[in-house]
């Protein structure tokens, strides 16, 4: 793949008129999603990026890894055959939009930064499949890597952006509770922790109130708002993993994630919060386009990567 880098202004304008487009309440869901699989299309992943498609927890998945590690990457990534562990991918999209297209590339960058394998996971989406449908899916996805594919609990990271990073806090919130295993970290990109709070501001570059608004209402379905699964803020945070969050300070959900690390810390659980400017809600989607959106990846590729790849002795050699 022949990188194309757009100066991070040029992106901004290029890119508001495509989310005021494709995440608005007036589309039907269909369409939102047949459009934004299309525009991901331009998101390439890099060279040497391995795409496999397999099923997790009885779901179409794709596991990613990279033949061969960033040359001069910063995190310092391993080769694959090294790998310590693995990341389970969850992601965004307010649980209604979003797939394995739309986050190919950033996968795929976060498995060359890591040299680990990165499964992504279709899981099902609302309104057609409301609360517990993606959490269930996401835990049997889980059970699914450390039963069948052989890794221990403590060789899985979670990690999503938005709702997935929701549902990646409420999958560890569960994993712990009902079969007392603790994944090695969790990597959060602006997660939806509290689908019950209404944003402050009517948009962002991304995302806007209407619109999240109603994900909210098609995830909950006929669920309780007080169930931690549809808001893992309320839910029980002591004893999860390391964790990283990142949010770019103008966007919609920044006091939510602001709020999340506050209770997290309070939890005593070791956090890395990294805040931006200038970027957008998951910029790192864009990691493949905007040089700014792919430092911000890196910083979660090496939190990661540390929680999964100790360095060795021969590493300091």
């Amino acid at each position: 793949m022949r990188e194309f880098k757009i100066p991070l202004p040029i992106a901004r304008v290029l890119l508001d008129p495509v989310f005021r487009v494709t995440l608005n309440t007036r589309l039907p869901v269909a369409v939102q999603r047949a459009l934004l699989d299309a525009v991901s299309l331009i998101q390439l992943v890099p060279d040497g990026s391995v795409v496999q498609h397999l099923q997790l927890g009885g779901r179409p998945a794709e596991r990613v890894i990279a033949e061969t590690a960033i040359p001069g990457s910063r995190t310092r990534a391993v080769p694959p055959e090294r790998a310590a562990g693995a990341i389970l991918y969850l992601h965004g999209g307010g649980y209604v939009v979003g797939s394995l297209t739309t986050h190919r590339s950033l996968v795929a960058h976060l498995a060359q930064e890591t040299s680990c394998a990165v499964y992504a996971l279709d899981y099902r989406l609302a309104p057609e499949h409301p609360l517990p449908a993606g959490l269930d899916d996401a835990e049997a996805a889980f059970l699914d890597l450390v039963h069948n594919v052989g890794y221990r609990p403590d060789q899985i990271c979670l990690a999503g952006d938005s709702a997935g990073g929701g549902l990646a806090l409420a999958l560890a919130q569960r994993l712990i509770e009902r079969h007392e295993m603790t994944p090695a970290a969790l990597g959060l990109i602006a997660p939806w922790v509290d689908p019950t709070q209404v944003p402050a501001k009517a948009r962002d570059l991304v995302i806007n109130r209407a619109w999240s608004q109603a994900c909210a209402a098609y995830y909950l379905g006929d669920g309780a708002a007080t169930d931690a699964g549809y808001a893992p803020l309320t839910g029980n945070l002591l004893g999860l993993p390391p964790t990283y969050v990142q949010a770019d300070v103008s966007e919609l959900l920044h006091d939510q994630c602001c709020q999340l690390v506050s209770a997290l810390r309070g939890a005593g659980v070791h956090v890395r919060f990294t805040e931006t400017r200038g970027l957008w809600h998951v910029a790192q989607l864009q990691a493949a386009l905007v040089t700014e959106a792919a430092l911000a990846l890196s910083e979660l590729a090496e939190f990661l990567r540390e929680a999964i790849q100790p360095v060795s002795i021969d590493d300091l050699r």
